[in-house]
């Protein structure tokens, strides 16, 4: 399959699932199983705690990670010790968690581990780089599109998307959710050279003129309409640090300034707006662009759902096929249809 050589061209790559149980850990696994058999080396670290054997939230069973002989992982203190593998340490992190201090290391004998990697984008940029300099040839991140996480999996170079039937049990519901997601994956990147200094920024809303910032004094979205005068007192292009929900997408397109306007946000799992509120805010001349944007490299599916809701493979990576231009592909059948 297609997926499975574009990957080895690709330092970093994340892999993010559009909800629980949409099938990214089976996706993970078909990918570093291919690796395995190319005898291509792997970093591997994980935004928030993933491997474990039985989801905390539904109860089901969840596919383990393996590793294989020779990769190297970044997980933490408490979930190293819980490894079933053997390895060798080769790093330890200064700064700790409630999980403990980050754990680098190299698996000396294939087995199972629980990552639980770097909480921040600027953490994880850091890991993948330390990987990659420890002889990593491709860093995978196990990645979240969520509100609690602070880290990014837009950092890396390559992104795979997981979906399923545990999104929506509808094919057409689910085909829209997707296609959003993969809408907003593909937005156009802001290129400037205060990449570091705005990735670093936690809060507010700030003004871009050229290469000079210009803080508002708006900690959130919840105080734009008391700060309604000053939002356009540097131009028109605004980066919004945290996330971007309906309540600012809203109130943007009520504004005469609209169609001169263009919101900058770090990436694409900042944007938690509806697909409704998006595009009215696009249809009014609003624009947005993104600071981080990985390679889509393609969508992994999963037909089935823990509910027990079992989708036609064929018909559903047909579908998606059609909507969005992209490989599809289930990993568990070990086929594909192919854009």
């Amino acid at each position: 399959m297609a997926l499975f050589d574009e990957i080895f061209k690709y330092k970093s790559i994340s892999v993010v699932g559009m909800a629980k149980n949409t099938g990214k850990t089976e996706a993970l696994k078909a990918l570093l199983e291919a690796c395995r058999l190319r005898g291509h080396r792997i970093g591997i670290t994980s935004i928030g705690v993933d491997g474990e054997s039985t989801d905390q939230v539904t109860g089901t069973q969840k596919p383990e990670i393996v590793l294989a002989e020779g990769s190297l992982f970044v997980t933490s203190e408490k979930y190293f010790k819980e490894r079933r593998l053997s390895a060798e340490v080769l790093a330890v992190s200064q700064s700790r968690s409630a999980l403990g201090r980050l754990v680098t290391a190299r698996a000396i004998t294939p087995g199972k581990i629980i990552l639980s990697g770097p909480v921040s984008t600027a953490r994880l940029r850091e890991v993948i780089g330390n990987l990659q300099n420890l002889g990593a040839e491709t860093v995978f991140v196990d990645g979240a599109l969520s509100r609690k996480s602070l880290g990014s999996p837009s950092v890396t170079e390559g992104l795979v998307l997981a979906t399923g039937a545990a999104l929506s049990p509808n094919l057409h519901e689910l085909v829209r959710k997707t296609e959003f997601v993969c809408d907003l994956v593909r937005l156009p990147r802001y290129n400037t050279t205060m990449l570091s200094q705005l990735l670093e920024i936690e809060q507010g809303i700030f003004a871009i003129d050229g290469d000079t910032l210009y803080d508002l004094g708006i900690s959130s979205a919840f105080l734009l309409e008391k700060k309604r005068a000053e939002l356009f007192s540097h131009g028109h292009c605004l980066f919004v640090s945290g996330a971007v929900g309906d309540k600012l997408l809203e109130m943007m397109r009520l504004q005469p300034e609209i169609s001169d306007t263009t919101l900058i946000v770090k990436d694409f799992t900042k944007i938690f707006a509806s697909q409704s509120a998006f595009r009215a805010f696009c249809q009014k001349g609003g624009k947005m662009q993104v600071l981080l944007r990985p390679h889509l490299l393609g969508v992994c599916v999963n037909p089935w759902s823990p509910s027990g809701y079992v989708m036609d493979s064929d018909k559903l990576q047909t579908s998606l096929t059609e909507a969005l231009g992209l490989p599809i592909y289930d990993v568990k059948k070990r086929n594909s249809r192919l854009s």
